[in-house]
């Protein structure tokens, strides 16, 4: 089971804007820049390790180096003893140096759901945005510690979904909802031939289950992931479509916070209430994001 965390060599390969040297020259003086190097150095000192990272691509020649980054980091503690199916808490660091994006601590859930530990974002419950200004490694280590604390939480919620049975009807329900979200446009019509069917269908024998956590999983995974054929006639004919995973750093988390609060809404109208993330008091530069 291959589940280690990556080299800085390794980062330097997947997110390369992460260890630029200088903030794009669009930045003003009051830009404080401090290197996502930097960052993931003083994580790992910290015992936060990273696992995934990928960065968004541009057209805007010159700001290929500074471009928005994404890593997914969880805590040393967590990697003993996890079995399939395990869910660990994470901590998912964003952020860019062309003045896109501040750094944004997203709490996440890493779900070991096959051999080869693929990674899936099971929903982040709350986020921590620092800006660039004032003690930016501080604050980012001290929210990290604060997210991890938030993810953990989302843990518990996962356990609790895991015994609220849902029915056939209500299963249909959160798919359709799921489908609205993925492929809805601005005013929610939906046009693709993929079916709610589609989305609630298992890709492992571990994913079958009526509860609502596996009912979660089964629909975010083929939402995200994407590899969902459907069909269609146009002019007569018969037409495939399918679909293709989520790459976009933005679209990426939006989505995965969509479905997260889907479930949210599933549990509570079955009448289970959701354990709420905690809400410290901000750090000067730092604030909460629901």
């Amino acid at each position: 089971m291959n589940y280690q965390p990556l080299t800085i060599d390794q980062l330097q390969q997947m997110v390369p804007s992460a260890f630029a040297t200088s903030a794009h020259e669009s930045r003003s003086a009051r830009y404080t820049y401090i290197p996502t190097s930097e960052i993931i150095r003083g994580m790992m000192k910290e015992g936060f390790l990273p696992f995934a990272a990928k960065q968004s691509s541009t057209k805007i020649a010159g700001k290929e180096a500074f471009t928005k980054h994404l890593i997914r980091f969880r805590h040393a503690s967590e990697r003993l003893g996890l079995q399939v199916g395990d869910s660990v808490p994470e901590v998912v660091v964003v952020n860019a140096h062309d003045g896109t994006s501040a750094f944004n601590l997203i709490a996440a859930l890493w779900r070991l759901i096959c051999g080869n530990g693929m990674m899936v974002s099971d929903g982040p419950t709350g986020s921590v945005r620092v800006t660039h200004s004032g003690n930016i490694l501080d604050n980012v280590i001290e929210g990290s510690y604060r997210v991890v604390k938030e993810s953990a939480l989302a843990l518990e919620t996962s356990r609790t979904w895991g015994q609220l049975v849902l029915t056939a009807p209500e299963q249909k329900v959160f798919a359709e909802a799921a489908r609205t979200v993925r492929f809805g446009d601005s005013e929610g019509q939906v046009t693709t031939p993929i079916t709610a069917e589609q989305l609630l269908r298992p890709r492992r024998s571990a994913d079958q289950g009526a509860d609502l956590w596996h009912t979660f999983n089964r629909v975010q995974e083929n939402v995200v992931k994407g590899g969902v054929t459907g069909y269609a006639i146009e002019n007569g004919r018969r037409r495939a479509t399918t679909t293709r995973e989520i790459k976009g750093i933005d679209q990426d988390v939006k989505l995965n916070r969509a479905l997260w609060t889907l479930g949210e809404k599933m549990a509570e109208m079955k009448g289970l209430a959701t354990v709420a993330p905690s809400r410290a008091a901000g750090l000067s530069g730092v604030s909460h994001v629901a």
